[in-house]
C-alpha cells in the first residue's frame, strides 16, 4: 500500500528528489520546497521545448488547458512489484540537488548523480540542479550532461529558472511518453504482476493470456494517457481495455482499467471546469459523486474477485481493494457525508486484519486516521494513530519509537492529555490575557474540555504509551514530560508504587538532560495563591494634597490593598482589585504548596513568575512530606515602573524547570468541586477549602521614602503598672532612597490618654530625613487602669499569660506618622495633581501590657474632733497660713494634721483610710501627696504634704495587704444655700422662676465642682525599685468614700459656735469673720493666758448665721468636767455664774454673727469643757433639709463642738 492515495494520483507523474553531496537538511528542505510550487506544469508553457520527432499517440493532447501533474519523492522510493499494473508507481524522473559550496568538485557530483539514477531502472528524464555556484564553477566550461547550475540570484530568479527547467523536464516526459506508447502499440510489451500464476499453461490458457495481454496494454497505454495530460485518448483506450478484461475475466487488470478510467472522467471535470474559469470552491457536483460511487463500489468488488486462495500466503490484491476503498473515502470525505465515510472506513479496518506486511497495516492505520481527522471525528482518529504507534513499537529501533512518540503526540488532543507545547502560541497569548482582564474567571466549559474523569483510564495508556516510546527513541525531555502529565493528573489512580516509579522516572530523565533544561509541563507540587498579605504598617501608601497643610487628611488606606494614588475617586471593584508596588521595596505573595503522593518531595527553587520583566524573584527551596501541605511566603523586588503580570511559580523540581499557572490549578479545584475530576489534591492533603483567590491588577510606582521604627531597648511588650509613668524611646530611620521632607504624627486606637507626651520637636529638627539617617523621638506613658474583668486577669500570678491577652485585645494605642517626600516639580503640580508623589503612613503600635500594681480592697472616711483651748486674744486669720502649726499654737509635730474648723471652731481630723493589696511580686512604697489652694497665690498649687505633716511612707510587700490614711483638709463651702438642695423643694411642689433656676444651676455646678476639686488634690504615688513609679487612680475610691457623707464634709452648719475669753469687758474682743472659699485652713488659737480658780472670768460665746436667712433660736451653754457632768447644776456644782446660760432668745442676721456674755467662778482647778447648743424656731426647708429632718412641726437642735478651759489653782 502507498500513504496519501486519491484519486487524482494516478495522474501524477513521480519524480525522486535525491540530496547529491553534502547538503544541509535545511537548505534540502527549503529547496523541495521550491519544487512542490511546480508540481502542475500546464501544456501550454512547454511547447518552445517540445520537439515532434513523430507523429504523436495522443492525438487529442489538450494544449490549450492540459497539464501534467507531478509527485515529488523527497529521498526516493523502493521500486514496487505493481509498476507494470500501475505506471504511476514507477519513478520517472529523478532530480538531483546539489549545494556547490559544500560540493566545489562538479565531477564528483555527476558521478554520485549517475550513481544514484541508475538505482531507478524506470527513469525516464534526470537533471542535476546545483545550487550556489562559486565563481571558479561558473567560469568552468566543460560541459557535463544533466548538470544545470542555477547562479546565486535573489528567490524570484531562482524560482524563475527553477521554473523553466522543469517546463524543460515536463516537456522531456512528454516525449518520452511518447516514445514508450508508439513502441508498446507496435511490437507490444509483456506485462506481469505478483499475481500471475508461473505454472504452465494449455492450448485455451495459452489465447485466453494473449487476449489478456492485449487488454494489460491497452489499460496500460491509458495509464501514459493520463500522465501525458490527454484524458480522452486516455478513455479509448480504457473501453478496450475494460472490454477485453471483462471477456477474459481478467478482474484485477478490469478493475485497474475501470479506476483508471475514473480517475480520466474526474481529470476532464477538472479540465473543463477550469477552461471554463468555474471555481466551485471545493464543492463536488451531486451527479459526478453518484457516478464516482458507483465505478468506485464496482472498482471495490471485482479486486475481491481478483482474490485466489491459492496466492493469499504469498500476495494479495486485498492492498489494492483497501487502497480503492480510502480513495473513495477520501473523495466523498466532508460533514455530510461523514456516515457513509464512517462506514467505508470502518470495513477498510476491518480488512486490515487480512493484510499480510505490518507496513501495509502501518500505511492502512495512518490514512484512516488521517481521514477520520478531516471528518473531525478526532477520537476515532487517536485511536487509529495508537494502532499507529503500537505497530512502530513493535519495531525493536530508536526511529521506529521516534515515530511511535510522534504520532502518539497528535494523539494527546483528542485524548486531553496534550503537553502545553503542542498548544499554540497565539491561544496561549489569549489565555493569558483574558485570565489578566476577568481576573480570576473560570468558565465551566473549559474545566469540561481539560478534565474528564470518565477517560482517566485510557488517558493513563496514552500517557504510558508516550512515557515508553520516549525512553526508546533517547528523548529524556518527551520522556520527562509524559512522566509529569502521568504523575500530576492521575495520581490517584496510581499505587504508591507506581508514584515511586513515575518519580524514578522523572529524576533518570533529568540526568540526561542539560542543568537548566525547562519543560512546559508542570510536574509536582500543586501550588494555588493563597493571599496577598496584609502589607507591613510602614509600607502604606496616602494620596498626598499639596494645597493642604494635612495633606493626608482623609486619605487613610483600607483593606489589605494600597489605596492607588493615580485614581480619580471611582468606586471599588472587588472583582477588579488594584495593588500598588513600589519600586527596590520587597513585596511577598502566599503561595500553597501540596504533595499528594507517597514519596518526599524536594523543591531545589520556586519563586514568582513574572510575564513582564520589571521584577525580581527571590527562589526558595521547600521539602514536602508525602501527603502534606505547605503555606509558604514568595518574595521579590519590582525594579521598574508599569504593570506586572504574576501568571504562576517558577518551579525547579525532579531537575527540570517547569510553570505552574494559578489559573490551572483553579480550574482543577473547580472541577473537584463538580465532580470532574478524580481528586482534589490540597484536600487530600488535608488542607482546608479556601475560596478562590484572584490576582489583583498590579502597578509600579517611582521609588518613595520608608520609614521604619523600633523600639529602644527591644520590640517586645511595654510592660507597666496601673499608673507608672515611663519613658520610651523609639528609633525612627529612614529606610527608602528618597529623603523624609514632611512629617506629622498623630495618636489613634484606645487608651490615647496613656500617652502623655511626645517630642515631636525632636523628629521635626532632624527634617529632611536623608536616606540612611535616624532620629529618637521620646514617648512618655503611663498605664492605664483596668476594668473589672481585665484586672482580675491581670491579676493572676503568670503575667506573661496575660500579656497575650491584653495585646490581643488591641487596647494599647498607635502613633500615626504620615510623612513624605519631595513635592515635585511645581509646574508638573500645576497641570497634572496625579503627578504629585504620594506620602505614606507608619503605624507604631505601643505594645503596652498594663497589669495590676496595688488593688483597692475598701475605702472609708475616718472622723474625729479635739475640742479647742478657750483663749483670750482673737483669731489672727491672717497669719495661722504662714505660720507654722507648731509655732502658732505650740503643739508638738505630731498635731500637724489637726487644724481648725473655722465653720465648727474645733480641731477637726479627718482621714480617707484605703485598704490596698499586692498581688504582684514586687515591694511598692506609697506616698501620698496633696494639692492646696492659697490665698494670694493661686499660682502655686501642690504642696507635699506627706512633708508638711512629716506623713512617713508606706511599704507594702509582695502578697500582702496595708491601709494607707490619706489626711483630707477641712473644705467647706462659704455659706448654706437653699439651692443646694433645689431637687427636695421642687418635689415639695414649690416652683421658681427663670432666674432661681439659673441661681441654682450655679450652686449645682460650683457643689459638683467642689467635690471634683476636692478629690482631685490628692494623690496617692507609689515607687518600686529605681526606675518603676506611678500613680495610684484614687479618685473612685474616694468618690464613693465621700458620697455618704458628702453633705458633712462639704455643707457648712447652719449655726457656727464659739467662744473666747473677754476680759476688761469685751474690748479685745473681735469679730470672727466670715470665711472666704480660700480660707480653708482657719484655726482659732488658744490664749495664752490661764484662767485661774477662784477668780470671776468673763467669756464670750459667738454664734455666727452661715445661711442667707435671719435666725430665730434660743441658746443655751453648758460647762461640764473632765467626767462629763454638769459643773454648773446640781448639789455638786463645782462652777458659780453670772448672766444668763439658757433660754436666751437671739436673732441672728444672714452671714453675720452675734455674741453673748457671761461670767464663770471656778471653785475647782482642772479641766473644764465648754459647749453652746441652740434650739431653732420656725426652722425653713433648708434648715430642716440639712438638719435631714422629715417632720414640720419638728424643732430644729443645733450643738457646738466642745472647747477646753484648762483653770489653774491660786498660787
Amino acid at each position: 500500500m502507498e500513504p496519501d492515495v486519491s484519486i487524482e494520483t494516478s495522474c501524477m507523474i513521480r519524480i525522486a528528489v535525491l540530496p547529491i553531496g553534502d547538503v544541509p537538511s535545511t537548505l534540502l528542505r527549503d529547496y523541495h520546497s521550491m519544487l512542490l510550487r511546480h508540481c502542475t506544469i500546464p501544456l501550454s508553457t512547454i511547447s518552445s521545448f517540445y520537439t515532434e520527432h513523430q507523429k504523436s499517440p495522443f492525438a487529442h493532447q489538450p494544449w490549450e488547458t492540459g497539464s501534467l501533474r507531478f509527485k515529488f519523492v523527497l529521498g526516493g522510493a523502493p521500486p514496487s512489484p505493481w509498476e507494470d499494473f500501475q505506471p504511476h508507481r514507477k519513478i520517472l524522473g529523478v532530480i538531483g540537488i546539489c549545494h556547490c559550496p559544500s560540493s566545489p568538485d562538479l565531477d564528483l557530483v555527476i558521478d554520485q548523480f549517475n550513481a544514484a539514477w541508475r538505482g531507478y531502472s524506470s527513469v525516464l528524464v534526470q537533471r542535476c540542479f546545483a545550487f550556489s555556484p562559486g565563481d571558479s564553477q561558473l567560469e568552468d566550461t566543460k560541459k557535463r550532461e544533466n548538470l544545470v547550475l542555477f547562479p546565486p540570484s535573489d528567490r524570484p530568479a531562482q524560482e524563475l529558472h527553477l521554473q523553466t527547467m522543469m517546463q524543460d523536464i515536463s516537456a522531456s516526459l512528454l516525449m518520452e511518453f511518447e516514445k514508450w506508447v508508439l513502441q508498446a502499440e507496435s511490437a507490444g510489451t509483456i506485462l506481469k504482476t505478483p499475481l500471475d500464476s508461473q505454472a504452465t499453461l494449455s492450448s485455451e490458457e495459452v489465447i485466453k493470456a494473449k487476449k489478456r495481454r492485449l487488454a494489460r496494454a491497452q489499460k496500460t497505454i491509458g495509464d501514459y494517457c493520463l500522465l501525458a495530460g490527454s484524458p480522452v485518448d486516455a478513455n479509448a483506450h480504457y473501453s478496450t481495455a475494460l472490454e477485453l478484461a471483462r471477456l477474459t475475466a481478467d478482474y484485477f487488470w478490469y478493475a485497474g482499467a475501470l479506476e483508471g478510467w475514473v480517475g480520466m472522467g474526474f481529470r476532464c471535470v477538472c479540465m473543463l471546469m477550469a477552461s471554463l474559469q468555474v471555481d466551485r470552491m471545493g464543492q463536488k457536483d451531486i451527479a459526478i459523486e453518484d457516478e464516482v460511487r458507483y465505478r468506485y463500489n464496482s472498482v471495490i468488488v471485482h479486486y475481491r474477485k481478483s482474490f485466489i486462495q491459492e496466492n493469499a500466503q504469498r500476495v494479495s490484491p486485498l492492498t489494492f481493494e483497501l487502497e480503492a476503498t480510502l480513495k473513495l473515502a477520501r473523495f466523498l470525505c466532508r460533514r455530510e457525508l461523514a456516515k457513509e465515510v464512517a462506514e467505508l472506513l470502518t470495513s477498510a479496518a476491518d480488512g486490515a486484519k487480512s493484510l499480510i506486511d505490518a507496513s501495509d497495516k502501518l500505511i492502512l492505520f495512518v490514512e484512516i486516521a488521517r481521514l477520520f481527522g478531516t471528518l473531525g471525528y478526532q477520537r476515532k482518529a487517536a485511536f487509529f494513530s495508537r494502532q499507529v504507534a503500537q505497530l512502530y513499537l513493535q519495531q525493536e529501533n530508536r526511529f521506529a519509537a521516534i515515530s511511535a512518540m510522534q504520532v502518539l503526540a497528535m494523539t494527546t488532543k483528542a485524548y486531553r492529555v496534550q503537553s502545553r507545547t503542542s498548544i499554540s502560541k497565539q491561544s496561549l497569548s489569549d489565555e493569558t490575557e483574558t485570565g489578566h482582564v476577568d481576573s480570576g474567571k473560570m468558565h465551566h466549559q473549559s474545566v469540561v474540555s481539560l478534565f474528564e474523569s470518565q477517560w482517566s483510564t485510557l488517558q493513563m495508556v496514552v500517557l504510558r504509551e508516550i512515557l515508553l516510546s520516549a525512553v526508546r527513541a533517547g528523548d529524556p525531555l518527551a520522556a520527562w514530560s509524559a512522566a509529569a502529565r502521568l504523575l500530576r493528573s492521575y495520581y490517584p489512580l496510581i499505587t504508591p508504587a507506581g508514584q515511586n516509579g513515575l518519580a524514578r522516572a522523572l529524576t533518570n530523565s533529568a540526568e540526561r538532560l542539560p542543568s537548566g533544561t525547562r519543560c512546559a509541563d508542570p510536574a509536582l507540587p500543586f501550588i494555588r495563591l493563597y493571599s496577598f498579605p496584609l502589607h507591613p504598617s510602614q509600607m502604606d501608601i496616602v494620596k498626598r494634597n499639596p494645597a493642604r497643610e494635612d495633606w493626608w487628611a482623609g486619605s487613610a488606606p483600607s483593606g489589605p490593598f494600597i489605596y492607588t494614588p493615580f485614581s480619580k475617586g471611582e468606586s471599588n471593584d472587588n472583582s477588579k482589585q488594584e495593588l500598588i508596588w513600589i519600586v527596590g521595596e520587597p513585596v511577598q505573595v502566599f503561595v500553597e504548596l501540596a504533595n499528594p503522593c507517597g514519596f518526599d518531595l524536594s523543591v531545589d527553587s520556586i519563586y514568582l513568575s513574572v510575564q513582564s520583566g520589571n521584577f525580581d524573584a527571590f527562589p526558595l527551596s521547600v521539602d514536602l512530606p508525602p501527603n502534606s501541605s505547605q503555606v509558604i511566603t514568595l518574595s521579590g523586588i519590582p525594579t521598574s515602573i508599569g504593570p506586572v503580570v504574576i501568571r504562576g511559580c517558577t518551579v525547579h523540581c525532579f531537575g527540570v524547570i517547569t510553570e505552574h499557572r494559578f489559573k490551572d490549578v483553579d480550574n482543577l479545584l473547580l472541577g473537584a468541586a463538580q465532580g470532574l475530576v478524580l481528586s482534589d489534591p490540597f484536600r487530600c492533603c488535608g488542607s482546608p477549602r479556601l475560596r478562590s483567590v484572584s490576582v489583583p491588577s498590579i502597578s509600579v510606582i517611582p521609588p518613595l521614602p520608608l520609614l521604619v521604627s523600633h523600639v529602644v531597648g527591644g520590640d517586645g511588650a511595654i510592660i507597666l503598672y496601673e499608673g507608672e509613668i515611663r519613658d520610651v524611646w523609639i528609633n525612627l530611620a529612614n529606610a527608602g532612597t528618597v529623603p523624609i521632607e514632611q512629617v506629622h504624627i498623630s495618636l489613634s486606637g484606645k487608651n490615647q490618654d496613656s500617652v502623655i507626651s511626645i517630642a515631636y520637636e525632636n523628629l521635626k529638627s532632624a527634617l529632611p530625613l536623608k536616606p540612611g539617617a535616624e532620629v529618637t523621638v521620646p514617648v512618655t506613658l503611663k498605664g492605664w487602669r483596668l476594668f473589672l474583668g481585665e484586672s482580675d486577669t491581670a491579676a493572676g500570678k503568670n503575667a506573661f499569660g496575660s500579656m497575650g491577652r491584653t495585646l490581643k485585645d488591641g487596647s494599647s494605642p498607635s502613633l500615626l506618622i504620615h510623612y513624605a517626600g519631595p513635592v515635585g516639580d511645581a509646574q508638573d503640580i500645576e497641570t497634572d495633581k496625579s503627578s504629585v508623589p504620594p506620602g505614606r503612613r507608619l503605624i507604631v503600635p505601643l505594645q503596652i501590657c498594663v497589669l495590676q500594681g496595688l488593688s483597692f480592697v475598701k475605702a472609708r472616711l475616718l472622723s474625729m474632733e479635739i475640742p479647742a483651748h478657750v483663749g483670750e486674744s482673737p483669731s489672727s486669720l491672717a497669719n495661722m497660713d504662714s505660720k507654722p502649726f507648731g509655732e502658732a499654737v505650740g503643739y508638738s509635730k505630731i498635731d500637724r494634721l489637726v487644724k481648725i474648723d473655722p465653720f465648727r471652731g474645733s480641731w477637726g481630723l479627718r482621714f480617707l483610710e484605703l485598704e490596698l493589696s499586692n498581688p504582684t511580686d514586687v515591694v511598692f512604697d506609697i506616698s501620698v501627696s496633696v494639692q492646696l489652694e492659697k490665698s494670694g497665690n493661686e499660682d502655686n498649687l501642690s504642696v507635699d504634704c506627706a512633708a508638711e505633716y512629716g506623713y512617713p511612707k508606706t511599704r507594702i510587700d509582695r502578697d500582702h495587704f496595708a491601709r494607707v490614711l490619706i489626711p483630707l483638709e477641712h473644705f467647706k463651702l462659704p455659706f448654706l444655700d437653699g439651692s443646694i438642695f433645689s431637687k427636695d423643694l421642687q418635689s415639695d411642689g414649690s416652683t421658681a422662676g427663670r432666674n432661681s433656676n439659673f441661681s441654682e444651676r450655679n450652686t449645682k455646678a460650683e457643689l459638683n465642682a467642689s467635690i471634683k476639686n476636692l478629690i482631685s488634690r490628692i494623690k496617692v504615688q507609689w515607687q518600686s525599685g529605681r526606675n518603676s513609679s506611678g500613680e495610684l487612680n484614687c479618685k473612685d475610691a474616694i468618690q464613693a468614700a465621700l458620697q455618704s457623707s458628702v453633705m458633712d464634709v462639704l455643707l457648712p452648719d447652719p449655726l457656727t459656735f464659739g467662744f473666747r475669753l473677754a476680759r476688761n469687758g469685751s474690748e479685745n474682743a473681735a469679730k470672727l469673720d466670715l470665711p472666704k472659699e480660700s480660707d480653708t485652713s482657719i484655726q482659732h488659737i488658744a490664749s495664752k493666758n490661764s484662767v485661774i480658780a477662784h477668780d470671776m472670768t468673763p467669756f464670750e460665746v459667738l454664734v455666727r448665721n452661715n445661711t442667707k436667712e435671719t435666725i430665730k433660736m434660743n441658746l443655751s451653754v453648758t460647762c461640764r468636767d473632765v467626767a462629763g457632768a454638769n459643773s454648773i447644776e446640781g448639789a455638786k456644782a463645782t462652777v458659780i455664774w453670772a448672766g444668763v446660760l439658757s433660754g436666751i432668745t437671739m436673732e441672728v442676721p444672714p452671714l453675720e454673727e452675734t455674741k453673748h456674755g457671761f461670767s464663770l467662778y471656778f471653785l475647782v482647778p482642772g479641766e473644764y469643757t465648754l459647749v453652746a447648743a441652740a434650739v431653732i424656731d420656725d426652722a425653713n426647708d433648708v434648715l430642716r433639709a440639712r438638719a435631714k429632718s422629715e417632720s414640720s412641726d419638728e424643732p430644729i437642735f443645733c450643738r457646738g463642738p466642745p472647747f477646753h478651759v484648762h483653770v489653774n489653782g491660786t498660787a
